[in-house]
């Protein structure tokens, strides 16, 4: 169906007719000029990511559920790393003519099935045209106790610093799907390029049996078969909830916290500019699973760079008093990486070979078009 063939109300009632609030702090959803929220003991959380098509994401390997998914999961995760808990979602959605109403319906699919994994409500948002193609804007609020906060100006030197989860894996599952993608569209070329000189040639036998084999050469699938998880990484990362309720359980309250989405060096590199000290991360402490190492020897990349700069983990880094480095000890999931230094000692990576480099910021930058 044309999203024309509804309009705009039309659409946007289709989308959320059937949402109802799962929170008390939610007063008004979806359905007026703006949402109510009341929040009358607890310090509010807000946070905005923007999705650009060609920038963020490709539509060649993700599909619009999968992408609904992600687009929520990731301003969750910004929520869960703040040690708030997620309660409301507001989504902003660009689209061309290209999309129909039931792309929109697979991508508020996968937009639900992530907020009902953190009881979130989406309550409001806006939908418009766009000529330069698919733009998500999401904002998330959430709330915590004050003295729960953890920002990332709280490190200290002798903390030590700690991710969840395994570094790398997202990013290799990036490598392969652009891989497949080259593949894909060589093949697509190949064919094409084929087809016209069977043309030119006037070779009528030649261009029956390629028109046949049209379909199959678009019905494309690439082998993922050993490389699933990669590919779950990418696709359908997890907000990292369950380690801050695990922290707590355990009587651990970092110093400092964030969620990996631009690449550990560059989170590293953050917290260590707020806090005002430096840090040791040690590479033989780097937690990667075994389909990103070898994926990374497939590609010859080097793993401990994937780790370092990849992003997109959506993992927690954050620091704790060294004093608690027993109770962490009991916390499956969660590995200790280096410790915080003074200032003035620098951000290093202490090799496998005990060799100390600065350890710079390589994660994701912005780039102007």
């Amino acid at each position: 169906m044309e999203i024309k063939e509804l309009g705009e109300f039309g659409l946007i009632d289709r989308l959320t007719k059937d949402i109802k609030p799962q929170n008390a702090s939610t007063v008004k959803g979806v359905g007026d000029d703006c949402a109510v929220l009341h929040y009358p003991d607890k310090e509010v959380l807000v946070t905005s990511d923007m999705l650009m098509e060609g920038i963020h994401f490709d539509l060649t390997y993700i599909d619009m559920l999968h992408l609904g998914y992600k687009s929520a999961m990731v301003n969750i995760s910004d929520i869960v790393a703040m040690n708030g808990v997620p309660r409301q979602m507001i989504v902003n959605i660009a689209m061309g003519k290209r999309f129909n109403v039931e792309d929109l319906d697979e991508f508020y699919k996968g937009l639900r099935a992530a907020c009902d994994k953190f009881h979130v409500d989406i309550v409001g948002g806006d939908t418009s045209s766009s000529y330069t193609g698919l733009a998500i804007s999401i904002t998330c609020i959430g709330e915590a106790n004050k003295e729960d906060i953890i920002y990332r100006s709280g490190a200290n030197e002798t903390d030590l610093i700690c991710v969840s989860g395994d570094l790398g894996a997202a990013y290799m599952g990036l490598q392969l799907l652009e891989r497949e993608k080259t593949v894909y569209y060589q093949q697509i070329n190949d064919f094409n390029k084929e087809l016209k000189e069977a043309h030119e040639k006037h070779d009528d036998k030649k261009i029956a049996a390629l028109e046949a084999k049209r379909q199959q050469v678009a019905d494309f699938q690439p082998d993922f078969s050993g490389k699933e998880y990669l590919i779950q990484r990418q696709l359908q990362p997890m907000a990292r909830g369950d380690i801050r309720e695990k922290l707590a359980a355990a009587g651990i309250r970092p110093t400092a916290m964030m969620d990996i989405s631009d690449g550990l060096s560059s989170e590293i590199h953050h917290i260590c500019q707020q806090s005002h000290c430096g840090a040791r991360i040690y590479e033989k402490n780097l937690p990667i699973d075994y389909q990103t190492a070898v994926m990374a020897e497939e590609l010859n990349m080097n793993v401990t760079t994937a780790a370092l700069n990849g992003g997109e983990d959506y993992e927690l880094v954050f620091t704790v008093p060294i004093g608690d480095h027993a109770k962490l000890d009991s916390i499956e999931g969660i590995k200790r990486i280096g410790y915080i230094t003074k200032e003035d000692l620098g951000i290093k990576l202490i090799t496998r070979d005990d060799q100390e480099f600065d350890l710079p910021a390589q994660g994701w930058q912005m780039q102007q078009a």
